[in-house]
């Protein structure tokens, strides 16, 4: 077993740190990303200096333990941006109450509006093109408008 541990190197490291991280895209956890980046760490830092093969186990295990509160940061730090925005992922909902003048009229209940670099269709009320109307509902990839 000793012998295993003695053979220890740059390569070997940086090997193991690629197939955790490919671990880590089969069965997703995120734990193995940060395990396969320890390894990685090591492998570098062996390339720096050659340590010993206790040197190389220990940092691996610093590395690994100094990852967990890394890991924990990200994560937070993620959770806090999806709450500063609320509408990511539901776009249109952002939409609601918001007036936009019609680019094709509403005919028969139905027409669009672009908003920005992209065109929706909207139903409501007949209207003109180049009319007011403000957003009252979202469903989808259409919006429910009505005259302001």
């Amino acid at each position: 077993m000793a012998e295993m541990f003695s053979t220890l190197g740059t390569w070997n490291w940086l090997i193991f740190g690629f197939i955790l991280m490919a671990l880590e895209l089969a069965a997703p956890g995120v734990f193995l990303f940060w395990l396969g980046l320890a390894a990685l760490l090591v492998g570098l830092l062996s390339f720096a200096f050659t340590p010993s093969w206790q040197i190389q186990l220990l940092m691996f295990a610093v590395f690994a333990a100094l990852a967990v509160p890394a890991w924990r940061h990200f994560a937070k730090s993620a959770t806090a941006a999806s709450k500063t925005n609320p509408f990511l992922n539901r776009r249109n909902e952002a939409l609601v109450g918001r007036e936009f003048t019609l680019e094709k009229p509403i005919v028969d209940g139905s027409g669009t509006v672009r908003i920005d670099d992209t065109v929706w269709r909207v139903a409501g009320p007949d209207a003109p093109a180049g009319s007011r109307d403000k957003v009252v509902r979202a469903d989808g990839a259409s919006l429910t408008v009505a005259a302001v």
